[in-house]
């Protein structure tokens, strides 16, 4: 069994030496002909010391440095292009940010702390320095810089503020020069908070509810995260290879009116229960996958992948090959999707096989944390198979969870589980139930599998954990069935799902192990929605790591504060000392 995989960090504010106390080590700065290999966005953020340190080094060297400021609280196309030709007029360009003590521009201001607009500034290609000034006009850092220019946008052209007046001259009073960006399509971070704080949208006041309950608190997810670390999972079901084969324009074929694609590139990842058992070891969990796989290079390479994730595989030999599901994509947009599967047929002997490799698995070392069964409906689980797998696993694993992927799975047949994941379309087939309400449906679920909980996905709705509500009055356990389910809604943590592929997958893992962990449902869906909404802004099945669900939490905390009401804000005590990203990410 391969070692326990590296695990993150404790979730803590990172040290960014933005105080500019300490010593000031030399930083040599390439030759502007020189092909420099890519810095670190972390490193290009400087404390007060190595601004002025670097500023001197490139004066000397004759380098000319271009300086812009301004809060760039959301950086959107209009900053993209103003920095981009700002970059164009010399060789270093400086990107110096108001701090968040001195943002002025209304209630809830800034969206972004310092700390992630600083982080931001420093992705770009464009960027070379970023700082973060504590003063309320830029005039003092131009003092103290002496850029040799100095870009503000075009409407500062006509601009009579005073503040900005002491600016310029200080600029030119030193040599420089103040040019105004170009004017040819016109943002403004205030204006798009604004629009954002007027939208319509019902979740706002949701997710502040949510934040507002304790069990959702930073440290709190902070803690049940690191408690993710060590726990061993077992997880049963059929490996997939998604593909994804990126293709030019497509264009009408001459012979018929059909759509040709001419593929470019192929990017294949690792799914299904391969994923699944990925995400947890990213997670900082020590999975076993049981599964069925071919003696060939596909599968050998496969399960290289994983032992060096930290993933063991045990598995029984077919003769079919991997399952690969292809998709075609024309930009960011599948136009088609190919299912190049062939289904397994398991003897008997492979049965029994399975099942014993999955109980084998669960059982050493006292018992398992948590098993996880995964249906893909590839003829690996077999309704019979299903129900002697909940049965052992329930035996050896503290908690149990499943899920089920397609027309062919068999969600119902999942007994006995401590939590069930299906979206709302594969509940509803699996019931026979297109009318009724969700908890009606939810609830048949849980009656008729006897499972204690079921977190329902809704799509760009998010999901609802369901259980049951016991009815008091029945002293046998299976009389709790003849009341109600409670439910709890997360609504989705992210506002436009590049991909979401993969979404249900990280959602599984993540919330499994919150389960295990000692979280509550709500921490669980909590959590799991948050993986899924790392998964859903990436391209291809990506694993989720710890330090995703550790970033994530910090943003969502400290973003959602400009949507708290003034009269709320007014009414907290004021704490100046930590500002909005340091509250969040404080453990």
């Amino acid at each position: 069994m391969p070692g326990r995989p590296p695990t993150d960090p404790p979730f803590q504010t990172p040290s960014l030496n933005l105080a500019g106390d300490g010593p000031d080590p030399a930083r040599p700065i390439a030759p502007s002909n020189a092909v420099a290999p890519a810095v670190p966005a972390s490193s290009k953020i400087l404390s007060h010391n190595q601004l002025l340190a670097d500023r001197t080094r490139a004066r000397a060297g004759n380098r000319t440095v271009v300086q812009c400021h301004g809060c760039f609280d959301i950086v959107h196309p209009g900053h993209i292009r103003h920095l981009r030709q700002a970059k164009s007029q010399g060789e270093i360009l400086l990107v110096s940010i108001t701090g968040d003590a001195e943002m002025k521009k209304g209630t809830g201001r800034p969206l972004i702390p310092e700390e992630l607009r600083a982080e931001n500034l420093a992705a770009l290609d464009c960027v070379d320095w970023v700082y973060i000034d504590q003063r309320e006009t830029a005039a003092d850092l131009l003092e103290e810089v002496r850029p040799d220019v100095y870009i503000k946008g075009a409407e500062y052209e006509f601009n009579s503020d005073p503040r900005f007046r002491a600016e310029r001259d200080t600029v030119e009073r030193h040599g420089g020069r103040v040019v105004f960006s170009s004017g040819d399509v016109v943002f403004s971070s205030t204006a798009l908070i604004a629009a954002l704080e007027h939208s319509i949208d019902p979740y706002h006041a949701r997710l502040r509810q949510l934040l507002a309950t304790p069990e959702l608190e930073g440290p709190r997810l902070a803690h049940l995260i690191s408690a993710f670390r060590g726990k061993r999972v077992v997880v049963v079901g059929e490996p997939i290879i998604d593909t994804y084969v990126l293709c030019d324009r497509p264009h009408v074929a001459g012979e018929s009116p059909i759509m040709t694609l001419r593929p470019v590139e192929r990017r294949a990842y690792d799914g299904g229960a391969a994923v699944i058992a990925r995400h947890l070891a990213a997670l900082g969990a020590l999975p076993v996958l049981v599964t069925a796989m071919p003696r060939d290079e596909n599968a050998a390479a496969l399960r290289q992948r994983l032992l060096v994730e930290g993933v063991e595989v045990r598995s029984i030999p077919l003769h079919t090959r991997l399952p690969e599901k292809q998709r075609f994509l024309v930009g960011g947009q599948k136009v088609m999707k190919l299912d190049l599967l062939e289904p397994m047929v398991l003897d008997a002997a492979q049965q029994d096989a399975i099942v014993a490799l999955a109980t084998e698995a669960a059982a050493e070392h006292g018992g398992a944390d948590a098993a996880i069964i995964a249906d893909f409906g590839q003829g690996l689980l077999s309704p019979g198979v299903l129900g002697r797998l909940c049965v052992s696993l329930r035996r050896h694993a503290r908690i149990l969870s499943g899920d089920v992927s397609g027309r062919r799975a068999n969600l119902t047949r999942m007994f006995h589980m401590d939590l069930l994941c299906p979206t709302e379309s594969e509940l509803r087939d699996a019931l026979n139930m297109f009318d009724e309400s969700l908890p009606a449906v939810a609830w048949r679920l849980l009656k008729e599998t006897r499972s204690k909980a079921a977190m329902v996905t809704l799509g760009p709705e998010g999901l609802i954990g369901f259980d049951p509500i016991p009815d008091e009055g029945a002293p046998a356990p299976a009389e709790q069935w003849r009341t109600r389910v409670r439910s709890e809604h997360v609504p989705a943590l992210c506002a436009h799902a590049i991909d979401p592929l993969g979404c249900g997958d990280a959602l599984l893992a993540t919330a499994t192990l919150a389960l295990a962990s000692g979280g509550s449902l709500l921490a669980a869906s909590f959590l799991g929605s948050l993986a899924a909404a790392c998964e859903a802004q990436r391209l291809g099945n990506i694993v989720i790591s710890s330090a995703d669900l550790r970033h994530g939490i910090a943003r969502i905390h400290a973003s959602h504060l400009a949507y708290v009401p003034s009269e709320v804000i007014q009414a907290r005590p004021v704490a100046p000392a930590r500002t909005p990203f340091q509250e969040a990410r404080a453990v």
